[in-house]
């Protein structure tokens, strides 16, 4: 419950009692006065969600406070109060940024309803604060008129009608996100939040915070209380992207939170409780994790309640030539160019490809065709960059954009292969890490690990340039 901490500002002895006690009891935090000067204490020292304030005080006219709270950076919603109330003055309240406007004597089913009011309002206000920093990752749609697709939307169909909880499982670039969106619109808690985490994005450090919340000077720049991405989520569903990437300890939290659906904030000591609905993502075989120590047994089998397995491109070719062409037309509309479509020799490589970095590969490929095109309007073989090996060059590992593997003695080593394909998924993925590292099929935290091994020895088309932190 993020609506937590209430000020009750009220000279009436009895009225502020009653409203205190009815608050305390349903478990928020009170600071009951009857000055506006005491009142301007509790605001100056912490953060409060709520203030009752009653119109007419010892000391001045609520409707001061009123205007003076509204330009506080963590401002409080206000429910003005008073005995003698008009129209006029329920106006003029609003229209200075009162939430809501009560008439003296009031009933305790009014304040419960300014209460939900509140409480609603405060999380959509959160999420979508939360959402309007997200960038939408998934932007297109789960296409393919092949058997394993066909399975998947099947299974997906009966899956999102229940609360389980899902782990969805696939080689990277294969449209994980994707499903984990298609699962929520087909649920009943469609057209609620859909909060999503990137367990490889956030730092370790951070992360639980991430998570769970924190409270006011929980830790060095904790200045606010924060809600974490499972109280933004309550009501909905969460998306735990990459779930193999979290550490021990914050999967031990994690349990608990799948296990009894509550939490407590990184410094605080209040038990929360969410209703959520989750579904995590892996491009790892968390059993074998399980198997290495490195993921909880038991956590596991809290996410697999239904697994998911998104199918690889290659064992769905025939769905390429739909994704390429819709990939196609909108790269076309973004890069404001006129293309009639693909030869059939480049779409003979496409179907061919083994596409290691599945949909996400082909969806630069096409981008990169689309850019590359010539007058003609007709994507060629030479605009995909697709080159297939030959015998001549099975010796030496070459990369369109990256010069050949430095070696000596005529031959390179395992380490010269991997440092030389480290930075050519670098390269392809055009200097983002992140990607680059989902593309490579290891965990971020691996590849900043390896670069910082190399220690800037990069080849000469990335030593160049600086390269995008996720």
């Amino acid at each position: 419950m993020s609506f937590e901490k209430i000020i009750v500002l009220e000279d009436d002895a009895v009225i502020r009692n009653n409203l205190e006690n009815y608050l305390r009891r349903k478990h928020y935090e009170v600071a009951a006065v009857s000055t506006m000067a005491a009142a301007q204490e509790y605001l100056n020292r912490d953060n409060f969600d709520m203030i009752f304030l009653d119109l007419r005080l010892p000391d001045g006219d609520g409707t001061d406070l009123l205007k003076q709270i509204q330009s506080r950076p963590q401002k409080p919603l206000v429910t003005m109060m008073t005995g003698f109330g008009s129209v006029e003055s329920a106006v003029e309240c609003m229209k200075n940024g009162a939430f809501d406007y009560l008439i003296k004597p009031f009933s305790i089913e009014q304040i419960e309803v300014v209460l939900r009011k509140a409480e609603a309002f405060t999380q959509l206000l959160n999420v979508n604060q939360f959402l309007s920093r997200e960038t939408e990752a998934g932007e297109f749609e789960l296409l393919g008129n092949s058997l394993p697709m066909q399975q998947l939307r099947a299974l997906i169909r009966k899956v999102a009608r229940t609360q389980a909880t899902v782990l969805v499982q696939g080689e990277s670039g294969t449209g994980k996100e994707l499903v984990a969106r298609a699962l929520y619109r087909s649920s009943s808690r469609a057209g609620t939040q859909f909060i999503k985490v990137n367990c490889a994005a956030i730092p370790e450090n951070l992360i639980e915070s991430e998570f769970f919340g924190h409270e006011r000077g929980a830790f060095t720049g904790a200045l606010n209380k924060r809600e974490g991405r499972f109280e933004l989520a309550h009501g909905g569903t969460i998306l735990l992207d990459e779930i193999s990437e979290i550490s021990p300890a914050v999967q031990a939290k994690l349990l608990r939170v799948l296990q009894e659906r509550e939490l407590e904030r990184v410094g605080g000591n209040r038990t929360i409780k969410v209703d959520v609905r989750v579904i995590a993502t892996t491009n790892r075989n968390l059993e074998q994790s399980v198997e290495k120590k490195e993921f909880r047994q038991d956590l596991f089998f809290r996410l697999n309640v239904v697994p998911v397995l998104v199918p690889p491109l290659r064992k769905r070719l025939e769905d390429v030539p739909q994704l390429a062409e819709l990939f196609m037309q909108r790269f076309a509309r973004k890069h404001g160019v006129h293309i009639k479509g693909f030869t059939d020799a480049a779409m003979r490589i496409l179907t061919t490809h083994d596409w290691p970095g599945n949909v996400r590969e082909l969806q630069n490929v096409v981008e990169r065709a689309v850019i590359l095109c010539g007058d003609s309007g007709m994507l060629e073989p030479e605009h995909l960059g697709l080159v297939r090996p030959t015998a001549s060059s099975a010796s030496v590992v070459v990369n369109s954009a990256l010069e050949p593997v430095q070696h000596t003695n005529g031959f390179p080593t395992l380490a010269d292969l991997e440092k030389h394909h480290i930075f050519a998924a670098i390269d392809r993925c055009q200097g983002n890490r992140t990607h680059a590292a989902k593309l490579l099929d290891v965990s971020i935290r691996t590849l900043r690990n390896k670069l910082h091994e190399y220690n800037g020895t990069a080849p000469k088309s990335e030593s160049n340039r600086e390269t995008a932190e996720p």
